[in-house]
């Protein structure tokens, strides 16, 4: 598969370092010139020195042959004017953008654009996780950020502790995914019995985060 990524910095960089090593086809378009040949250098990768906004840069850097364009710029806007165009002139590519404001992740879907990954909420859930005496703690944000995969440790007050799954209090939307007790994985069924000292993995929404950690 073949993949266009448009921004060279930090994000960019390990961005395409990761695709390359789990078997993609790479370009990337950059518009410092040093950095450029840094990057061709380092990672043995196709660097087109350009604007991503700009039609022809794109074409040059293959566009016609990506199935998959990530716009990884710091900036917003700029990554939204990129996967515009893209969508606009070359429609068969699939769009991610990289957002550095929350607001931004409801207008860039509501415009077109396929997926979003913001950096600023993926940051805010590990920051919040670390303050909360690691009850719950985010393992991986999912669905664009709208869903979270969390890490629950059961303690002697928890509210689940003793009780069946199909018995506990959960928000709406939530799954128990896995249970780990005693070095062991337990795939859940209602009739479980949760223990005091399990770690409890829970898909769950955002939006149901706070209710989950009170119900714990």
């Amino acid at each position: 598969m073949k993949a266009l990524v448009v921004g060279g910095g930090k994000v960019g960089y390990y961005l395409v370092k990761t695709l390359k090593s789990k078997g993609y086809k790479i370009t990337l378009i950059e518009r410092d010139k040093d950095l450029c040949n840094k990057i061709a250098e380092e990672l043995e990768i196709d660097v087109i020195y350009g604007d991503g906004t700009d039609i022809e840069v794109l074409r040059d850097a293959g566009i016609y042959d990506t199935e998959i364009v990530a716009a990884v710029t710091g900036k917003d806007e700029e990554n939204f004017t990129i996967c515009q165009i893209v969508k606009m002139k070359f429609c068969y590519c699939e769009t991610i953008a990289r957002i550095n404001n929350p607001k931004n992740r409801q207008v860039f879907k509501a415009l077109g654009i396929d997926k979003t990954v913001c950096s600023t909420e993926v940051i805010a859930n590990l920051i919040e996780s670390e303050l909360n005496n690691n009850k719950i703690k985010v393992v991986q944000p999912l669905d664009k950020g709208e869903m979270i995969l969390v890490e629950a440790v059961l303690d002697e007050k928890s509210k689940w502790k003793d009780k069946t799954i199909s018995a506990i209090d959960a928000p709406q939307g939530c799954v128990i995914v896995s249970i780990y007790r005693n070095d062991k994985i337990i795939y859940p069924k209602g009739s479980i019995e949760l223990k005091e000292g399990d770690k409890v993995f829970i898909v769950i929404s955002m939006s149901n985060k706070c209710i989950l950690e009170k119900i714990l």
